[in-house]
């Protein structure tokens, strides 16, 4: 059958997925033959086939030029046609060869191609499309039927596309222009092609007509947002079309809009949004619907119900994402709070002038911006000049600020030989005040001010789930808020519940994040002990912290070092006061030796005697320490081996009933001994061998010994419970010969840095652990 043929029965019917464009109609030829095709297009659209979208590919390529005189319809006869091989790109705005030869030289607009069909005729080639296009037809011929309908289905929506960024570009009447929009929305959610493109195409359409026409009426913005809300439901709004929606969510925050359309769109972000750093205007978009939900009538039991919808009515979500994503959205909304005051140099004192303890008076020009201590490029939003009616100026009255700078046991050579450099200070070094000295009263504008009080109010929310309390406290640890937060006396009061809660948790996980990320970093413990710049209950939150790292792995020689040098002053006003922790604090710096000054030992002593618990505590201190000098005294045997099945109590009554001066072996296998049975041990002070083979001691009670008995020598761990994190405290006991972790859960790396920092170790037996 000839091609040339341009009537009758030869013409293949045409095939469209969706209405044409602008209400234009397009109907068959009159004498086209009805029978297959029909019967074609169901099975096309309705097989349930999906294709991915081509975006390049290898086909044969024949051209057929209309025939004009006789010669050339013989030339151009089926007889005498030529295929050829081309690698065919479909571009955004036409369908082009990587070899520019042939038939292919020029390549082929979107525009000139009339119609796109299937060759589904008798005789016709086989796995064959028909493009239409002036003067000519273009046949495309694919290795099989997949690939046929493949390159048919790419090229319909490659030529649709094309089309509507064409129609849509110059816009006449809005309604029409509406109209056009649904039916974009169809044809993408129809369409059998499976991309990510498929439904960001009509997307980035719609986000570049709405930044291009911004005179629009809120019902015509309301109409368009109703009209593309399908294509929101499985992908994310481009950064133009989130400029959009966040303008929608300022002026229109009781639309409901709001509710209905964008609360799925948000909580797709929550759930599967990976770096808000890579698309900051997700973030943004987030953070006004937020706000959006704040201002309806119920206020925070909206925002309140949509946090518990995001986490889901189990005890676990099963969202990962979703709580780094919210906890990202709150600390940039406080960061916007305080930004202005950030950028202002009338406002913020340098930190060299922090650090000299003096505060010039506020005539300095602006010159330079304030240089953050805790930069964050996903925090820091681009700057914006807010009015003075959002942001109050900030009211400074000091004429000089006396700096208290708290030096930790591990940071005090590092500021003494620093104190005359341009090193920035420690946060507490930059927020510690003189109570005698006047401070910044900070004051928010009234939108500030609720945004503030807003996301204050959902971190406090994320902070009452169980399962999210361990990731919350792990991402608040390095304390991501700017310094001049830190200073304002509203933010830290309400952010004082979060903290509240994770010193309430019994998990070590949650509370040991209190304190400071790394050595010479302040953290929130500092930040809330007394003369802290949070601390506004005269140490009661202090005594909570305390308490429950003192009730976890924190009974050591360090920690109660590092409050002895810092924290001493407060320790012995909050047990004056009768704080049991405060108390036993007291009486252990008192028996683990931390004091050494005969003066502060006798003002603790006093403190203690002060109250009725500290009297009894301070008794029972005086008798343990009577029953230690009995059982350290010279005397008694050399090795002991406690029977099978002992227990803590059998151990703690034996070494109670005489003197183990010279006890060097001591053998625990096979008993029920556990770690609590280590404040006992730490009393040998001539203890070599230690054989705990078998038993259940585990990581506190590994952490203990290693503080009191650096003269062990041999020590079998073998079928214990102890961890990487009990394993590796060993490495302070540099008198280890011999060490037996078989059978624990050692892992490669912990066996690799005990034998670093292990010289003397020679004996290692690592049999059934990750590191053998």
């Amino acid at each position: 059958m000839d091609l040339t043929s341009s009537s009758g029965g030869g013409d293949p019917r045409q095939i469209e997925e969706t209405k044409p464009l602008l209400g234009g109609d397009v109907s068959a030829p009159e004498g086209t033959k009805m029978g297959a095709v029909p019967c074609r297009r169901a099975l096309l659209l309705c097989n349930g086939m999906r294709y991915k979208l081509l975006q390049e590919g290898d086909i044969q390529v024949c051209v057929i030029r209309h025939p004009r005189t006789f010669l050339s319809k013989i030339l151009t006869s089926k007889f005498l046609r030529r295929w050829e091989p081309h690698h065919l790109t479909l571009a955004d705005n036409s369908l082009a060869s990587a070899t520019p030869t042939g038939y292919m030289e020029n390549s082929v607009s979107y525009s000139a191609i009339e119609d796109v069909q299937l060759l589904s005729w008798e005789n016709a080639p086989k796995y064959c499309l028909q493009l239409t296009i002036p003067g000519g037809t273009v046949l495309l011929q694919a290795a099989n039927s997949y690939l046929r309908d493949q390159w048919f289905h790419s090229l319909q929506w490659k030529k649709k596309i094309y089309k509507y960024k064409k129609v849509l570009s110059n816009p006449s009447r809005w309604e029409v222009v509406l109209k056009e929009i649904r039916t974009l929305v169809d044809m993408a959610l129809t369409s059998p092609l499976q991309d990510d493109s498929i439904n960001q195409a009509p997307l980035e359409i719609v986000s570049k007509l709405l930044s291009e026409n911004t005179n629009l009426t809120t019902q015509e913005h309301e109409n368009i947002i109703v009209a593309i809300a399908p294509l929101l439901e499985n992908n994310h709004p481009p950064p133009d079309l989130c400029e959009f929606f966040c303008k929608h969510c300022r002026e229109r925050p009781r639309s409901m809009v709001v509710i209905e359309v964008f609360t799925p769109v948000v909580q797709r972000i929550l759930k599967h949004n990976m770096d808000f750093g890579k698309c900051p205007r997700l973030r943004l978009f987030t953070q006004e619907y937020i706000l959006a939900l704040n201002e309806l009538n119920a206020g925070m039991e909206v925002v309140k119900k949509f946090i518990q919808s995001m986490h889901g009515p189990t005890g676990h979500c099963p969202h990962p994402r979703v709580l780094p994503n919210l906890v990202a959205v709150c600390l940039a909304a406080i960061y916007s709070c305080y930004e202005e005051f950030i950028n202002s140099r009338d406002n913020s004192p340098s930190l060299k002038e922090i650090r000299n303890g003096c505060q010039q008076p506020c005539d300095r020009k602006p010159t330079l911006p304030l240089r953050l201590l805790h930069p964050s490029p996903d925090l820091v939003s681009q700057e914006a000049t807010l009015s003075e009616a959002r942001l109050k100026s900030v009211v400074v009255a000091s004429s000089e600020i006396h700096v208290e700078v708290e030096r930790t046991s591990t940071a005090k050579p590092a500021l003494t030989a620093g104190a005359g450099d341009d090193s920035e200070p420690s946060l507490i070094d930059c927020l510690m005040v003189s109570p005698a000295c006047s401070t910044m009263s900070i004051e928010l504008g009234p939108q500030a001010d609720r945004t503030l009080a807003c996301h204050v109010e959902i971190l406090k929310l994320l902070s009452d789930y169980d399962d999210w309390r361990p990731s919350l406290a792990s991402l608040l640890q390095p304390i991501p808020f700017p310094k001049e937060a830190l200073a304002h006396e509203k933010f830290t009061k309400e952010l004082k519940y979060v903290i509240q809660r994770f010193a309430e948790d019994p998990r070590q996980e949650v509370h040991s994040c209190l304190l400071s990320v790394r050595a010479g970093k302040d953290g929130w413990f500092q930040l809330y002990s007394p003369g802290g710049v949070a601390c506004d209950d005269d140490g009661e939150l202090f005594a909570s912290m305390v308490h429950i790292l003192m009730g976890s792995c924190y009974k050591t020689k360090k920690f109660l070092l590092s409050l002895a040098e810092n924290k001493l002053g407060p320790c012995m006003l909050l047990a004056l006061r009768g704080n049991q922790t405060m108390v036993e604090i007291l009486c252990l710096m008192l028996e683990y030796n931390i004091i050494d000054n005969n003066d502060t030992q006798l003002q603790i002593i006093s403190t203690l005697e002060s109250t009725e618990v500290g009297k009894r505590m301070y008794e029972q201190l005086c008798d343990r320490q009577r029953e230690l000098k009995e059982l350290q005294r010279k005397g008694g045997p050399t090795r002991l081996t406690l029977p099978s099945k002992s227990t803590d109590a059998d151990l703690a009554r034996l070494l109670s009933s005489g003197s183990f001066g010279n006890l060097e072996n001591l053998s625990l296998a096979f008993t029920n001994v556990t770690s609590a049975c280590a404040e006992h041990l730490i009393k040998l002070p001539s203890l070599k061998q230690l054989n705990l083979w078998s038993t259940q001691f585990g990581d506190a009670g590994l952490r203990l010994l290693s503080e009191h008995l650096t003269m062990l020598q041999v020590l079998n761990l073998c079928e214990t419970p102890v961890t990487d994190a009990g394993l590796l405290a060993l490495s302070s006991m540099k008198s280890l010969c011999s060490l037996n972790m078989n059978s624990t859960k050692l892992s490669a790396d912990t066996y690799e840095d005990l034998k670093a920092k292990l010289p003397n170790l020679k004996e290692v037996d690592v049999r059934y652990t990750e590191a053998w």
